[in-house]
């Protein structure tokens, strides 16, 4: 097809409706093949989680910083393929090389293979690296959102070094941002007490040693960071003026500030609809220690689930709100409500009705009181939105919109 701007292959809003059930359709299809319980593979929750959060940050790897390099001029949907193809091979290499294999040498919690032979159970080496894509889900993409690109452009370079230039700078801000928040976790467990590895520096503050209080706030970020490009359409972010690094610098802190500003709004009206017993069964057990992991882990789901409302909404229904101007702040308003609302019924769906029982196989979700404590959400969540994503990035809306000559 020849090269224009892209339009709904059936107008909206059917298109959007079209593209949102078959993202689902194979969503679900392929959680039954890889997770589900009851399914083939039987992979929930790991390596499941691992592999999915690792294939979301390899895809901003190869599209937002390598802009589908070597394979853009490759036509559709051959270049989708291909570039899924890479994806599911980087994202092996990447754990099973890198983290393992490397990193492990040096950080033995990173290395599956390195646990097990000291028999420490090798699901923690799994916990490290999805503890990494969580960081990484903000501090790779901030770069292109609040910071414009910056330090890495404006200048001349190409593809592909402008891209690994990017992944370099965004990575070194990543393993910072790793030592202070996650590692500090890993210091706190048993198996890593001592001198090399400090406890969780925040039990004070978030009453837990678990990495869930970061959980808690950081997905928090995240959602805030992702919806200024999609339903904000870079508002209010667009009111600061200042040059790079100050706008993104500022824009960042605000945006800290906001997310920790909602997780801790998530954590006191949590208690108002999840069943009373089952903050006492997790107090009874474990201690308050517990039922303040829980209510941090619980505010990363309710952030996970504005994932599919806002996205859907901005790549698949173009935006629309009833005014004439998307860019106006009633649209900014109107969007911003409408995925409240979408992410409090996908939430209901999920546990009142009990999709994570019979729609994903959670055996443990048949009474209304075990269905909160573990986070499950959380990773349908973020799978839900995989073939999205993927269709947005590497196949370019197809076959769902057309080019406009």
């Amino acid at each position: 097809m020849a090269a224009g701007v892209l339009k709904p292959r059936w107008g909206q809003p059917l298109t959007g409706i079209v593209s949102l059930g078959v993202f689902t359709l194979i969503a679900l299809v392929t959680w039954y093949l890889l997770s589900d319980p009851r399914g083939i593979m039987k992979w929930f929750p790991y390596p499941f989680v691992m592999y999915l959060a690792m294939m979301i940050l390899v895809g901003l790897y190869q599209h937002m910083f390598l802009g589908d390099w070597p394979f853009q001029k490759i036509g559709q949907p051959l270049r989708g393929i291909i570039q899924t193809i890479m994806n599911v091979v980087l994202v092996w290499f990447i754990i099973d090389v890198l983290f393992y294999r490397v990193l492990g040498i040096g950080f033995n919690f990173l290395s599956y293979y390195g646990l097990d032979a000291i028999k420490q159970p090798g699901k923690m080496a799994q916990i490290a690296v999805v503890c990494f894509v969580l960081i990484g889900f903000y501090s790779y993409p901030v770069f292109t959102i609040f910071f414009g690109k910056w330090p890495i452009q404006p200048s001349n370079l190409k593809q592909p070094e402008a891209g690994l230039a990017e992944i370099g700078w965004a990575s070194f801000i990543t393993l910072f941002c790793y030592a202070v928040l996650i590692v500090p976790f890993f210091g706190s467990l048993p198996a890593f007490k001592g001198a090399a590895l400090n406890p969780s520096w925040w039990e004070a503050i978030g009453g837990t040693t678990h990495v869930h209080w970061v959980f808690g706030w950081w997905e928090w970020a995240i959602v805030i960071l992702f919806m200024t490009p999609n339903v904000w359409r870079m508002k209010p972010w667009s009111l600061i003026t200042l040059p790079q690094p100050w706008k993104g610098l500022i824009s960042t802190l605000i945006s800290f500030v906001m997310a920790y500003g909602i997780a801790l709004l998530c954590r006191q009206i949590i208690p108002m609809w999840v069943p009373a017993e089952t903050i006492q069964h997790l107090q009874h057990d474990k201690g308050m220690a517990e039922v303040q992991r829980f209510l941090w882990l619980h505010s990363a789901e309710i952030a996970g689930f504005t994932l599919i409302p806002f996205l859907a909404w901005h790549h698949y229904f173009d935006d629309m709100v009833p005014m004439a101007d998307k860019d106006s702040w009633g649209g900014f308003f109107f969007r911003t409500v409408g995925v409240l609302v979408f992410a409090a019924v996908l939430y209901w769906v999920f546990y009142y009705a009990n999709f994570g029982h019979w729609g994903l196989g959670n055996h443990h979700m048949d009474e209304l009181s075990h269905r909160f404590p573990n986070g499950e959400s959380l990773i349908w969540n973020f799978w839900w939105i995989i073939p999205l994503l993927w269709n947005e990035w590497f196949f370019h809306k197809w076959p769902f919109y057309v080019h406009e000559d």
